[in-house]
């Protein structure tokens, strides 16, 4: 199977795990060793200069939510737009990191567009590419504007966007108006 780092997984409605119930996910790596992803709709009650008091030990300018990045708990990590903070590109202009000093920097900047996790989504060998072959998962290409857009129904947002480019390449449809009312 070809490399998901960069794309989004989103659940299919037949995926009732609790913990992926109508989820969007961000694959951050993905290699012969599986797959670590965060999810990108669970935003938390906290902020993470609350939780930043509790672990930090230099002071956080930012009072960003703080997102469950998935069930499997793990150190703190953000996906962000600053590349000169990158460990890892995601996507074009999305970045990655989860080393102490990239994170202190970014919880003292307001420079870059960032968005924090606690704990993530991972796979085993083969486990992500199975469930996406039994359909509990629908693709779509990562972007900036997706990763950092309200979580509230983003859900809903990326899979109406998957399923209508979906009908246009299968119906081979040439030209869609911008709104289809107006048609």
């Amino acid at each position: 199977m070809e490399e998901l780092r960069g794309q989004l997984l989103v659940a299919s409605s037949d995926l009732v795990d609790p913990n992926f119930l109508r989820s969007v996910v961000l694959i951050v790596q993905h290699g012969p060793d599986g797959a670590l992803g965060l999810v990108l709709n669970r935003r938390t009650s906290a902020t993470l200069k609350q939780v930043w008091q509790q672990v930090g030990e230099s002071s956080c300018d930012r009072d960003d939510p703080l997102y469950l990045g998935g069930p499997v708990s793990g150190p703190l990590m953000a996906v962000h737009t600053n590349s000169a903070l990158s460990e890892v590109e995601v996507a074009e202009g999305l970045f990655f990191t989860a080393s102490a000093d990239g994170l202190r920097q970014l919880a003292t900047s307001v420079e870059a567009d960032v968005r924090f996790f606690v704990g993530h989504a991972g796979w085993g060998p083969g486990q992500l590419e199975s469930e996406i072959e039994q359909g509990s998962w629908l693709r779509d290409l990562a972007d900036v504007d997706t990763a950092f857009s309200p979580p509230d129904d983003l859900w809903l947002r990326v899979t109406r966007r998957i399923v209508g480019t979906t009908l246009i390449s299968t119906l081979n449809i040439k030209h869609v108006p911008p709104d289809p009312n107006l048609n």
